[in-house]
């Protein structure tokens, strides 16, 4: 049984190019190790972007939920990020 797949992919012009550049640089042996290598990427973002949600996203969730004093109101977050702004603007 083969472990591949052949897909037939349309893509915008400067994508196309984009490929075709990086085969031509020889910094790929061909258009397929462009797109696998772009997957690969994809893929790893993914995982990351699912990591962070899950220990950061869910845990700063949970913790708001057992103590809503926690939390911050809409004006508080906005002066918040209005101070933040004036200070980087005057650093």
């Amino acid at each position: 049984m083969r472990s591949t797949q052949q897909f037939s992919v349309t893509l915008p012009n400067d994508m196309a190019q984009m490929v075709k550049s990086k085969v031509s640089s020889g910094e790929y042996a061909s258009e397929s190790e462009v797109i696998r290598d772009g997957l690969r990427a994809l893929q790893a973002r993914d995982k990351a972007l699912e990591a962070w949600l899950r220990t950061e996203v869910a845990t700063t969730y949970d913790k708001l939920k057992s103590d809503p004093s926690r939390a911050l109101s809409v004006d508080q977050v906005r002066q918040h990020l209005a101070d933040k702004r004036k200070r980087s603007a005057s650093a």
